[in-house]
This record gives structure tokens, sequence and C-alpha cells, in this order.
């Protein structure tokens, strides 16, 4: 293969993307790498004023859209779609991360050192039976209610068509599970779940769906953490730092493109090594 040829497998020209929480992020690197490559994009997200910030930068369009809401979602793909014709390209990456709590974190990193030396006395967290009805359910509702309501509607265009790319972003931590974070550990190990079974249903019809897993990414939704808590994160990735959103808009582009042309079902981890 030619460099020519190299670069057109990359290409996105003449493709529409809808991103899910694209007005900051994750989302915006994905939707501004993806314009660069010849894509249009259109930006849902339930801040307004960011989305319509990026999509006058990038010549898209915004859409306001609360992923819980199945009914926002339904209008946000039929938006893109009266917009541009077509809907190719599907990113369900809206998400929430669960508040840092500085007292709790401190508390873990005492009960793993009470492994070590007997003399710390370690002491029940009770995440879980802290973890009220209203959180569990705004975590689940964002992630995996908004990664199907997304799927959904763009299967009911693109398998028709016989074409289309979906790419749901779960985390790492829906692969290595966190006892900080059981709500939305789930919630991603969900995603990564309903990835393989949609893929199994449409991927003979050329449709195809995947999962991206990213580390520990810094983004404004970790944007609350204390030094301390960057500090013993950071010291569980092999590479020694943090993932930038472009490094994650990468993998998500390369999914999109003919590049991926054979990866259906599968799940792409990007987490700098955590925990390898």
């Amino acid at each position: 293969m030619g460099a020519t040829d190299a670069f057109a497998a990359f290409d996105l020209g003449g493709k529409y993307a809808l991103i899910t929480g694209g007005a900051s992020g994750l989302g915006a690197a994905t939707a501004e790498l993806m314009t660069n490559r010849g894509a249009r994009v259109a930006i849902a997200d339930i801040n307004m004023d960011a989305a319509s910030d990026i999509a006058r930068r990038l010549d898209g369009v915004a859409v306001p859209c609360d992923v819980t809401d199945s009914a926002q979602v339904r209008i946000a793909v039929q938006t893109t779609i009266d917009t541009y014709g077509a809907l190719d390209v599907m990113v369900n990456n809206a998400g929430i991360a669960p508040p840092p709590d500085n007292d709790r974190f401190q508390r873990m990193i005492n009960n793993q050192m009470s492994r070590l030396d007997p003399s710390i006395t370690a002491e029940p967290l009770d995440i879980l039976v802290n973890l009220s009805d209203g959180v569990w359910d705004r975590m689940i509702r964002t992630h995996l209610y908004g990664v199907f309501y997304g799927t959904r509607e763009a299967l009911a265009h693109m398998t028709p068509r016989r074409a289309g790319s979906i790419i749901n972003i779960s985390s790492i931590l829906g692969m290595r599970p966190s006892a900080s974070a059981p709500h939305y550990s789930v919630a991603k190990a969900a995603i990564i779940a309903l990835t393989k079974a949609t893929s199994a249903e449409v991927s003979q019809f050329g449709v195809r769906i995947n999962a991206v897993c990213p580390g520990y990414t810094d983004t404004p939704l970790l944007s609350h953490y204390s030094e301390m808590m960057r500090s013993v994160i950071v010291s569980q990735i092999g590479m020694g730092r943090m993932g930038v959103s472009d490094e994650i808009a990468q993998v998500i582009a390369f999914l999109a493109s003919p590049a991926a042309s054979y990866c259906t079902g599968e799940v792409f981890s990007a987490s700098g090594g955590y925990l390898s």
C-alpha cells in the first residue's frame, strides 16, 4: 500500500457524523479531528452555548440533547439526517464522572496500606451501601441508556442503508471495575456487552459497532480531582501520565474510517497501560 492509499484509508470525506457530548473534552476533540479528515459533524450536547461555538468553528451543526431522554436523542439523529441527508457515523460519547471524594480516597489508600502495615486499621468505605437510588439511576441512564438510545436511533437509519459505523465510549473501568465507582464501572461494562450483542445482530448488514475504553484522560470531567488523587492515578499508569483527548480521538476516528473496515464487535482499550 502506497502513502496515498494509506492516507485514503483514514479519510472521512463525504461522511456525516453525530457526536453526543460533543461540546467539550473527548467529544470536542473527536469532532475537530473528524472535521479535519473531511467529515461533517453534528454536535449534540446539553450545553448549547459550547456546542454552538464548536459547530460554528467546524462549520457543523449544534443540536440540544440530553441523552437520558430518548425523544431528544431521536430528534438529534433526525436533525443530523435532515441537515446532511445521511448519518454515517454515530459516536455515543456523552457521559458524567463520579464526583471526587478526597476523604474517602485517603481512606482507600489507608486500607491498601493496612495490608502491608498491621498498625494501620482498615475502615469500611460503605461505597455501595451509601449509593442512593438517584445517583445510581443517573449514572446508568446517562451512560447505558444514552448509548442504547443513540444506537437504536442510528440503526434505524443505518441498517436499511446497509452501511454505518457506531462507536460507543466505554472506559477502562468497564474492563477493570473500580471499587470506588461501582455504578460507573457497571454502566461502562454494560456498554461493552451492548456493543457486542448489537454488533452480532447487525454486522452482516454492513453496520460496524465498536467500543473504545479510554483510561484516565485529562478532560474537564477530572478537573475537580486533587493533586494527590491525580498522583495516585498516574502511579498506576504504565506510561506515567494521563492521556489527552486527542489521543483517544485518534482511535475513534480510526474506527469511523475505511481503515477499520474489518473491525466490529471489538473493544479497543487506550489506557496508557493502566494497571497492566
